[in-house]
């Protein structure tokens, strides 16, 4: 297996990790030093996390059952931790896998240092570090890359209680039951936000219609942990009320969720539609002119 690599990107400020499918983007502010010393300690963590997922990858695909945590790595543990609530649905840790490694390496970033603000942001699933009193994170949400102002833009301040944004959806990277273009959640963690946007993406959805096309998942990724379920490939035109009627199955669950203190808020989007649950504090954009309806990635920014 390749072993891990860590560069400092030009801007002088962002660490650069990357191991095998783990991609992530690291950046820490506060004294020199400390920002120095912070560095050095996200990329002695980050050297093992994916050989250590890798040993226990036949449990992580596995749905969650009741009983104690069967895994050991810290990594695994805290992708048991953000999935099991969600029970009896059908989930494995492997929908928290992006923004438990996220988790990880924050608290390996900011283990014993002086920092006033950190993020490590695993390909959009976002874990965050403010000191009180420092200035709010923005992350920009991109559904369509070639229109990167939609929608819009989440702002965290260190008073709220989430350290964690996540996005799914089937424009996204990860394979979808559901038909939405994307869902971001805030949670207390990155990787409570990932399960819980993994989940209300796959609600977001319209079973049995014409114009939406589906294929077992192991037809098109033969290790995937969603087995022989229908996941969405394509999704044809669809009218305004079926839309609606897509987002609000999600925003059911969306609202679920929060009602038991799984998540903070949530953004739910399909064809130019836009669902909030919550109330977080969001800076909308005038949607595209043109419709989301091609795959595409999904990147998250984040900045002061």
């Amino acid at each position: 297996m390749q072993s891990a690599s860590h560069r400092l990107l030009p801007d002088g400020r962002r660490l650069h990790l990357h191991h095998g499918p783990i991609d992530l983007i690291v950046e820490a502010q506060g004294p020199a030093a400390e920002v120095q010393a912070a560095r050095t300690q996200a990329v002695a963590r980050f050297q093992t996390v994916l050989t250590e997922l890798v040993a226990e990858l036949p449990l992580l695909r596995r749905a969650v059952a009741g009983g104690a945590c069967p895994l050991t790595g810290p990594v695994a543990r805290r992708m048991w931790a953000a999935v099991q609530p969600h029970r009896p649905a059908f989930v494995t840790p492997m929908a928290a896998v992006a923004g438990a490694v996220a988790d990880e390496v924050l608290a390996a970033l900011t283990a014993g240092r002086t920092l006033t603000r950190a993020y490590v942001n695993n390909g959009g699933d976002i874990a965050l570090f403010l000191a009180p009193g420092a200035q709010a994170w923005r992350a920009g949400i991109v559904v369509d890359p070639a229109d990167p102002r939609s929608p819009g833009a989440l702002t965290v301040r260190p008073d709220m209680p989430v350290r964690g944004i996540a996005t799914s959806g089937r424009l996204g990277r990860s394979l979808s039951l559901g038909i939405a273009d994307s869902v971001t959640v805030l949670a207390g963690t990155a990787a409570e936000a990932d399960a819980a946007a993994t989940l209300i993406a796959n609600a977001v959805d319209l079973p049995g219609h014409p114009a939406v096309a589906r294929q077992p998942a192991r037809e098109m990724q033969p290790d995937s942990d969603l087995g022989d379920r229908p996941v969405t490939t394509a999704v044809g035109p669809l009218a305004p009320e079926d839309v609606a009627a897509a987002l609000t199955a999600g925003r059911h669950a969306a609202e679920a969720m929060r009602a038991r203190g799984l998540i903070a808020a949530a953004v739910l989007v399909l064809d130019r539609q836009v669902r909030l649950v919550g109330a977080p504090d969001l800076l909308m954009a005038p949607p595209s002119p043109r419709r989301l309806s091609t795959p595409s990635q999904r990147e998250d920014r984040i900045h002061a």
